[in-house]
């Protein structure tokens, strides 16, 4: 299962610029659709989204594909 760390990311960023960073923020910023952030930002459910969106949250966040989400073997 691929694991999304948004909520990772913008605690974060938020930390590091010393103030509260939103969903809408993150997503006026990335032209990635509100509902698609918050879809990835509930690992419960299953979301599946486009490079181009990847792409734009690493400019976001300054960081690498692996920051934004990772591989976790499901429990058999």
């Amino acid at each position: 299962m691929i694991r999304f760390r948004i909520k990772e990311l913008v605690a974060e960023k938020s930390f590091r610029e010393r103030r509260k960073i939103t969903m809408s923020e993150v997503s006026m910023a990335t032209g990635v659709n509100r509902s698609s952030l918050s879809k990835m930002s509930n690992p419960e459910v299953a979301h599946s989204t486009t490079t181009a969106a990847i792409d734009s949250l690493c400019k976001y966040f300054d960081c690498r594909v692996e920051d934004v989400m990772e591989y976790v073997p499901e429990e058999k």
